[in-house]
């Protein structure tokens, strides 16, 4: 058996062909909708994805902001400046490059987007909705990998998932989509013992531990199929700067139904649902200005925890 190919780019590239048509309809009715991204330094890796996501928004015709901010500002700049796009009708999303410099503490910062513009899902008032299943915003790589399986037409309900990786970024909310699907979820981490022990199990593996070549095939059930989230730039070796994933691509292809490659599996999904999310923004906020009820949709005030 050779896996197929779960082709994150081709369905990226349909999506946003779809999303072109949403941004005319919106722009029919006086609506451009706005994605400011904030970056805190000038952290290389940062500076690529911030320009794959600005790339992004004017394939499709959604305004961009990029604020950049030097590495020394201030916790509470940074603040008063996600004050200042909150209160800005023409953002409808707003999104912080992470990691952010040591002296800035990246829970006060998240916290302080509102919850209407929080577009990444990061957010306390997003991350609890994902438990009971009411989230406004969906964090977006979950969100991206669950349409990716959602193209095997693979119904999840009674499979046995596992997630590696217990990141608040995918783990932990993948976890929480899966259960929402009737999936039985078991989420691995640094800490698991005998991690085989859990992998060979699953029906569906999906890996997000950011360390290449963790899953070889051996830890693989026959059939399973790999959704591999793991970003890693090789360092050292014959092939030194290789763009890897966490799971040794080659050997397991040879034993799981359907596989994501690295690069073009999962990445390209985590941009496009990103401008998902600002589109769904605009398109709430047009609804509830259209209602005369948008004061009333204004979610609460989460008030961050005290620290």
């Amino acid at each position: 058996m050779t896996a197929q190919i779960i082709d994150g780019k081709a369905l990226s590239k349909t999506l946003r062909e779809g999303f072109k048509t949403r941004v005319a309809q919106l722009g029919a009715q006086g609506v451009q909708p706005g994605l400011a991204v904030i970056l805190v330094g000038d952290n290389p890796a940062s500076r690529v994805y911030v320009g794959n996501k600005v790339k992004a928004c004017e394939e499709v015709g959604v305004r961009s902001f990029h604020v950049g901010l030097a590495a020394d500002t201030p916790e509470a700049e940074v603040l008063a400046t996600i004050a200042r796009l909150n209160a800005d009708p023409a953002v409808h999303g707003i999104l912080i490059q992470l990691p952010l410099p040591a002296h800035i503490d990246p829970r006060r910062v998240l916290e302080a987007i509102s919850v209407n513009k929080d577009v990444d899902g990061f957010h306390l008032y997003n991350v609890g909705g994902l438990v009971v299943g009411n989230t406004i915003f969906p964090p977006c790589t979950p969100y991206g990998v669950q349409l990716l399986l959602d193209t095997t037409g693979t119904d999840v309900t009674g499979k046995n998932v596992v997630v590696v990786g217990a990141s608040n970024i995918v783990g932990k909310p993948m976890a929480l989509m899966l259960l929402q699907r009737e999936a039985t979820v078991t989420i691995c981490h640094a800490k698991t013992r005998d991690l085989a022990q859990h992998t060979i199990l699953a029906d569906i593996l999906i890996v997000a531990a950011g360390k290449p070549g963790l899953i070889v095939p051996q830890m693989v059930k026959q059939g399973a199929i790999v959704i591999d989230v793991g970003i890693n730039r090789l360092r050292d070796g014959p092939n030194a700067g290789k763009i890897v994933g966490d799971v040794d691509f080659d050997g397991v292809k040879e034993k799981a139904s359907w596989i994501t490659p690295v690069p073009g599996g999962v990445g390209p999904m985590t941009v496009t649902m990103l401008i998902e999310n600002t589109l769904r923004s605009a398109e709430r906020a047009l609804r509830m200005r259209q209602a005369d009820d948008y004061q009333d949709w204004e979610a609460p005030v989460i008030h961050p925890v005290a620290r």
